[in-house]
């Protein structure tokens, strides 16, 4: 149950914390603040509107339905499609229309009625260990059921919201039935029972206990910037899978106008700014992710790793296959 309590406390400082100005946006993020200050700095900058951001670990949505008409968000920003589309499926945000979002953004990365719009992408790809993985020896998503990889793969949870996404990718290209033989298939390869994060499972292939990992391809960059993780990193290569005869999953980092939001008209200019080559660059780098701007460099650590052709299949329609993947994902018992 939530509790009101800690919502109006939590609502009195942000007021305290950020006073009422006449030139402002307010944020709510599943993104930690440093991750977003490049951007927030850039557009204060460029702009002269500050921007208040506060951090929320869980329960936005939650937190979004209580304040109602007198939230002082304006702006909600999250990783995974399933997270924006719960949003938008609870009646929370509002549809924008703008010609600079729809010239900034590929149709694959917002939704056809405007209520979420992308900003970078992350793809789920499989860490392989440079020791015991051969080239080529795995390249689609489909091989993770073959069973020569029996003992031989580590992931996260089924039920983990990537993964979810995965699952539902999985649903749309081979329908119910064969996405239910490829969990079993995934399941009786696992070395281990799924646990831990990303950076998790590639600790595992350093330490000997699998081969082969699902992961976010950020992942890598932040291992790399860790001294304690980079030896884990550097024991894998990244390979970009496809699904037979189509592309490489991805999932977006994305913004969605709410319906409360006091500050619209900075808010609008705020996703605009969001979208735009120079923005989406800063973003990109600042999170190790791909930008989706046309006319956008990655980053050269980033385009190191390889590159990818992106699944075509529009976001959205992966969010609604979300209830049946978590539904396949509990019937096979996946993390038991």
């Amino acid at each position: 149950m939530l509790d009101t309590a800690k919502i109006s406390l939590a609502l009195t400082a942000l007021a305290i914390a950020t006073p009422a100005l006449s030139e402002e946006v307010n944020l709510y993020s599943y993104r930690q603040p440093e991750l977003l200050k490049p951007l927030t700095d850039a557009f204060t900058k460029e702009t002269g509107i500050a921007v208040n951001v506060a951090y929320l670990q869980k329960g936005m949505v939650e937190r979004l339905q209580a304040e109602g008409a007198r939230s002082p968000a304006d702006l909600i920003f999250t990783v995974d499609i399933s997270r924006l589309s719960a949003a938008v499926q609870a009646g929370l945000t509002q549809p924008i229309t703008s010609e600079t979002l729809m010239a900034n953004v590929p149709d694959i990365y917002h939704d056809p009625e405007g209520h979420w719009w992308g900003l970078t992408t992350r793809a789920r790809i499989i860490y392989a260990s440079k020791e015991r993985v051969a080239e080529g020896e795995v390249t689609t998503y489909e091989d993770l059921a073959d069973p020569k990889w029996k003992g031989r793969i580590c992931t996260r949870s089924g039920t983990n919201a990537y993964n979810v996404a995965l699952t539902s990718a999985v649903i749309h290209h081979h329908g119910e039935e064969g996405a239910k033989a490829w969990l079993e298939g995934v399941k009786a390869n696992l070395a281990r029972k799924p646990q831990g994060n990303d950076r998790a499972q590639v600790k595992a292939i350093w330490a000997g206990e699998c081969d082969i990992a699902i992961g976010n391809t950020y992942y890598m960059g932040q291992m790399l910037a860790d001294p304690e993780q980079a030896a884990w990193a550097e024991s894998v290569d990244i390979v970009f899978p496809t699904f037979e005869g189509a592309g490489t999953h991805v999932n977006i980092s994305g913004v969605a106008m709410t319906k409360a939001a006091p500050n619209k008209d900075n808010a609008l200019k705020m996703m605009e700014f969001l979208t735009s080559p120079t923005a989406q660059e800063i973003y990109a780098k600042a999170n190790f992710e791909y930008p989706i701007a046309k006319g956008t460099e990655v980053d050269p650590l980033v385009a190191g790793w390889g590159s990818f052709e992106a699944d075509s299949v529009n976001l959205m329609a992966l969010a609604r296959l979300r209830n049946a993947a978590l539904k396949l994902t509990e019937t096979v018992d996946f993390d038991g």
